[in-house]
């Protein structure tokens, strides 16, 4: 993996100003990517396995500390899909067969056949292991009770809301782990939240469980879909940050705020992570200025739209260095217009 310069370790003189991020997952370098195959077909042991995982995950931290990112990720290294990863850790889950996701990729859809309980943490050693590597603050990444129904099939509850109710109680065990081993940062993503409008109290309710007794800020990845059809009602999500896909939608979504103020801070998208083609530096600055008509600075944090790790890995590190580029453009013309 490609070292990209910058201050190692160094805080951002930002301030708290337009804090960059990325949403979580990163490319899987392809050392990596022929191992998780073997493991898959019996050929490497599950040691050998977890020792790459552990090297990609140093290179990403090494490469977002090297493009001078405030607020970083594992990269979800040891995952595949954001929900079977989860639905093979917990009790009451079963696989099921495979259903397309998007584009040419495929899941195996689980199936909620029992009672949920979580038997064991499931995320904290690779947080803790994440964190050791660096001094700048690294994200805890769960997926939320709500999109682990919607995109699961349900069996054994008699509701919906009953279902999402006990997938709330094994995250927020999770959750609460992740808070006391000291993340400062935890994201509970949420992408299948507009999918049923109609449940949207379901999902506020569930992630109300979740986060209830947690000291971390707390944040919430919503990514494509209709987003007018659950605002502003999603504003009453109980987390402190919504994460938001924008370029992707021209920011179209940024007129809803005209008529219902942001309430949240707010996680940006100013580089789109289904195109391979790279935005220009002045075209990603532009979105952060978009965004500062409804959010103030030190409640805005630039992003890629999604998780990036549908991308080669050369260019993902680029779509990043974008980011980072265009907030220092505009974090200069904050500084200038305070003078």
């Amino acid at each position: 993996m490609t070292e990209v310069g910058g201050s190692r370790g160094a805080q951002h003189p930002g301030g708290g100003v337009l804090l960059t991020t990325t949403v979580g997952s990163f490319g899987k370098p392809e050392y990596l990517q022929k191992a998780r195959n073997a493991f898959a077909r019996g050929k490497l042991g599950k040691t050998e396995l977890e020792e790459l995982e552990r090297k990609a995950t140093t290179e990403w931290i090494r490469v977002q500390e090297d493009l001078d990112l405030d607020i970083l990720v594992d990269g979800e290294m040891y995952r595949g899909d954001m929900v079977a990863h989860f639905a093979e850790l917990l009790d009451g889950y079963t696989v099921g067969g495979l259903v397309r996701a998007y584009g040419n990729r495929y899941y195996h859809k689980p199936i909620i056949s029992g009672k949920v309980a979580r038997p064991k943490p499931m995320t904290v050693d690779w947080f803790t292991f994440a964190q050791s590597l660096t001094d700048r603050p690294v994200k805890g990444m769960l997926t939320g009770p709500y999109t682990m129904l919607d995109w699961s099939y349900l069996e054994s509850y008699p509701t919906r809301r009953d279902a999402a109710l006990a997938l709330a109680e094994a995250i927020r065990l999770e959750a609460e782990d992740l808070d006391r081993a000291g993340a400062k940062y935890i994201q509970i993503d949420e992408p299948a939240i507009h999918a049923r409008p109609e449940e949207l109290d379901i999902a506020i309710e569930a992630m109300g469980i979740v986060t209830q007794n947690l000291k971390a800020k707390t944040i919430s990845h919503i990514c494509y879909g209709d987003f007018a059809a659950i605002y502003p009602k999603v504003l009453d999500l109980p987390v402190d940050q919504l994460d938001l896909a924008m370029v992707n939608y021209e920011y179209k979504y940024l007129d809803l705020f005209d008529r219902d103020p942001f309430t949240k801070e707010m996680a940006i998208g100013i580089v789109d992570v289904h195109k391979h083609a790279l935005e220009s530096v002045e075209e990603a600055a532009e979105g952060i200025r978009k965004g500062l008509k409804y959010v103030p600075a030190d409640k805005l944090l630039p992003h890629p739209d999604c998780g990036l790790k549908t991308r080669p890995v050369e260019e993902s590190i680029a779509k990043c260095r974008i980011v980072v580029e265009a907030t220092k453009v505009v974090r200069q013309e904050l500084a200038k217009a305070s003078r």
